[in-house]
């Protein structure tokens, strides 16, 4: 199962333009589960990747956001769907997408691109590698 989300994150970096790296993260349980890299990272950076990525789609903020819309639109708040499902930031160098898991909302995929790369095309790979990421594990 790891060699196979590997193979997914090795494959998704290779097809994703000027992609740098690809992490898959556990929500429920904070942890980073792979990681693929073209570049060597700080281990400070690595092992901050999963709770920042867990701060961006469960911060309090953001489930309160997420209860209030589910209340104003009369939806039950404990029904396990997410407003949030993509995130875009761009650094000074780098363009960071975090794409939530469609069969597990609990999962999220982060890959790491130049600036230059062109965002379309980053998400629209992205996007499309998703199914095979989850399906790997």
């Amino acid at each position: 199962m790891a060699n196979d989300l590997n193979a997914a994150l090795q494959a998704s970096v290779a097809s994703i333009p000027e992609c740098l790296a690809a992490g898959y993260v556990d929500l429920s349980t904070g942890m980073l589960l792979d990681i693929r890299t073209v570049d060597s990272h700080p281990n400070e950076v690595l092992e901050l990747l999963a709770a920042a990525t867990a701060d961006l789609f469960q911060g309090q903020n953001v489930q309160t956001i997420e209860n209030l819309f589910k209340r104003s639109r009369g939806l039950p708040e404990n029904d396990g769907h997410h407003y949030f499902q993509e995130m875009i930031i761009n650094s000074d160098n780098l363009i960071h997408i975090f794409l939530r898991g469609k069969t597990n909302p609990e999962h999220v995929v982060t890959f790491v691109c130049r600036l230059s790369a062109n965002l379309g095309m980053v998400l629209t790979k992205a996007r499309s590698s998703m199914p095979s990421i989850e399906n790997a594990l």
